[in-house]
């Protein structure tokens, strides 16, 4: 069983879905991301955040796109 790594609660960051157990919000990575930076400097700006978290976000990320595009 994977790990939950991406986390939305009305609470925290008014349900902004951040990385579990930080107030990082997820599209801070692909921000990041899309500016052309990479994970390494993504990390070193949020360090409550893991590497694991990251890998394991772009992964689920990555096989949503791939069944939206099947849908499509």
């Amino acid at each position: 069983m994977e790990e939950k790594t991406v986390h939305s609660d009305p609470e925290i960051m008014g349900g902004t879905p951040v990385f579990v157990s930080t107030r990082v919000p997820v599209s801070y990575l692909f921000d990041y991301l899309g500016a052309g930076e990479t994970i390494e400097v993504f990390l070193d700006h949020y360090p409550t955040v893991s590497r694991q978290k990251v890998l394991a976000t772009l992964k689920a990320a990555a096989l949503m796109v791939s069944r939206d595009a099947h849908l499509a």
